[in-house]
């Protein structure tokens, strides 16, 4: 059976592994975050964090209860990262779309362990004090309790849906992604527009976005129709425009 989950104080208190690292939580959640860059999903096991450790396999369980709260718990750290150094301002509609931006980065940043946690609900503490700040923006900015959940339940799961999808686009091997947006180019701009006009009339647009991330995009079309919902239950407007949002890499790399 697995060691029993010990305390913060009791983790402080052991002695360095072979590999001369003091075991820690933290310490394992970065490995995990390092070893699934390095070899994907497949390559986590809890033999290879103990070799990249330098400590017995066992040693894991003394701080989660399987790999499988591991995984929790690297994407708990990844919402904690997205939230680093985010501040609500008191403009609604600035708050929300810098932290959506903020929540898909964070799980770019790590492809292989987006498209594991990435659909997952941990109970952790930077996933909870995330899911406050976005519920308690939309009720300070006058929305009904009904519509500040419905519009959170639209955001947390597009921003998550999308980190899923461009996450598992960076994740395959550079030459298939080539190929893919190579089909845009090689396919799709050559349609004729006989057969397939509204294709053709787009073209030089589809290709022109198609290979960038349409989270920004769908994120503003959220945030607009929350806009419209307070507008039409008497809350705050938006606070004029977006503000220092800034790009985000879409699946290709580009920022968008």
């Amino acid at each position: 059976m697995p060691k029993e989950v010990v305390s913060e104080t009791a983790r402080r208190r052991r002695k360095p592994s072979k590999a001369g690292v003091v075991l820690s939580e933290r310490l394992y959640i970065e490995t995990a975050l390092r070893m699934l860059h390095e070899h994907g999903r497949d390559g986590l096991t809890v033999r290879r964090l103990g070799a990249a450790l330098g400590a017995d396999p066992s040693s894991l369980y003394r701080y989660f209860r399987n790999t499988d709260d591991l995984l929790l718990a690297v994407g708990d750290e990844l919402v904690g990262r997205a939230l680093r150094g985010w501040q609500a301002t008191g403009d609604w509609r600035h708050d929300l779309r810098d932290l959506g931006l903020r929540i898909h980065s964070a799980y770019l940043a790590h492809p292989q362990a987006a498209i594991l946690t990435a659909s997952r609900v941990s109970g952790r503490a930077n996933e909870i004090a995330a899911d406050e700040a976005v519920i308690g923006v939309l009720r300070t900015a006058g929305l009904p309790d009904a519509e500040a959940v419905r519009v959170y339940h639209a955001f947390i799961d597009q921003a998550l849906a999308f980190a899923a999808l461009d996450a598992a686009a960076l994740a395959l091997p550079h030459t298939a992604r080539a190929a893919d947006e190579a089909v845009w180019q090689a396919t799709y701009a050559r349609l004729p527009a006989g057969t397939h006009p509204h294709i053709a009339a787009t073209a030089p647009r589809l290709i022109a976005r198609m290979k960038n991330s349409a989270y920004p995009t769908a994120l503003d079309m959220l945030l607009d129709s929350a806009a419209a919902t307070l507008a039409r239950t008497g809350g705050v407007r938006g606070a004029g425009g977006v503000r220092g949002a800034g790009g985000v890499p879409g699946p290709g790399g580009d920022t968008v």
